[in-house]
């Protein structure tokens, strides 16, 4: 549930709100507007069964809510989340662009390609170091090297850093790496590895499942956040539908959907979308236009020699080209980039 409290309600007020919700072992979660405070009740409602909250000094009212996720539900904080990784920030007007190779494969391939997607705007290089893939026989990354490489290469060009996680083992080691921890599609519901990415405290990055609906994805995200962790961006890239024309069908009405239930940022990744590079222009400006507080794309020097994914990378001066349109969108929106 959330408490709404009354405008011109005291510090002395909410603290008092929040003893009482302590007592009954529940927590409180609060989000100060400019002119109302909400007090969101995180834990079993039942408890408090027999108080009644709206008889409370600076409680206007008391609103139930229906659905499983609470601390990445709208009501929880109307004002929505922006999430600050080191000055780079996501949702609340600013958008993010992050760009780079589906894997890293050397030490020049991953420095090249941030120096240059630096120079096309981007603020994050993305890069998996880890690669679960279908395959058991397909290229699976560079591992902790792969993450080292990411570091030497994000800080030469100036960029955070956002890798894929696969299991908590890898947690400890990719932190002193990475600025953000990316969750897959394939993890999207191995809560073991959420709830301990919330105990993180790391920027999250959540791809939604390839077969998930939004509801699902936002549980998923409930995990991290349950731990205290609200550094969460949700990433839509395609769902699994009847469709073969591309690698997955972009949900492009997801970023409406998450916008009117979420406070939480949301942002597209066209490139495991469309599974080919030439229908990344059109759906990433679709997205942007849509609403989407960022894209994240697959860039590769030579894209057809890259080690996986080939066919959906693109190369750096189709990358400008496309980041000089986004710019231009970004920028007849009114916000930041």
């Amino acid at each position: 549930m959330v408490i709404v409290m009354a405008k011109g309600a005291t510090g002395e007020n909410i603290a008092a709100v929040s003893r009482l919700l302590e007592h009954h072992s529940l927590k409180a979660h609060i989000s100060q507007g400019s002119e109302t405070t909400i007090i969101g009740v995180v834990g079993d409602k039942k408890r408090l069964a027999d108080v009644n909250l709206e008889m409370l000094p600076g409680v206007e009212k008391v609103i139930p809510i229906m659905e499983s996720y609470k601390l990445a539900s709208k009501a929880f904080n109307p004002q929505g989340i922006v999430v600050n990784i080191d000055g780079a920030k996501i949702g609340g007007g600013h958008f993010a662009m992050m760009a780079g190779p589906c894997a890293v494969e050397s030490e020049e391939q991953i420095v090249s390609t941030a120096l240059a997607v630096k120079q096309s705007g981007a603020q994050f290089l993305r890069g998996g170091a880890y690669k679960p893939r279908t395959s058991p026989y397909a290229f699976q990354g560079m591992e902790d090297e792969g993450y080292r490489l990411m570091r030497l290469a994000g800080d030469e060009a100036g960029l955070k850093v956002v890798s894929e996680i696969i299991s908590e083992n890898n947690i400890e080691t990719a932190a002193k790496y990475c600025d953000m921890f990316q969750v897959g599609a394939r993890n999207m519901q191995n809560f073991r590895l959420l709830r301990e990415l919330g105990r993180s405290k790391m920027p999250i990055l959540l791809k939604r499942g390839n077969s998930s609906t939004i509801s699902e994805w936002l549980d998923a995200a409930e995990y991290i956040m349950s731990e205290g962790n609200y550094n969460v961006v949700l990433c839509e890239r395609g769902i699994r539908t009847f469709e073969t024309a591309t690698r997955n069908t972009l949900d492009i009405s997801a970023i409406a959907v998450i916008k009117e239930k979420s406070s939480l940022p949301i942002i597209i990744d066209p490139s495991h979308a469309a599974g080919k590079a030439s229908y990344i222009e059109s759906l990433s400006l679709a997205a942007v236009a849509g609403g989407a507080d960022g894209l994240i794309i697959e860039v590769h020097p030579d894209p057809m020699s890259a080690m996986s994914d080939a066919a959906q990378q693109l190369n750096f001066a189709v990358f400008d080209n496309l980041s000089t349109k986004v710019k231009k969108l970004v920028t007849v929106l009114d916000k930041q980039m």
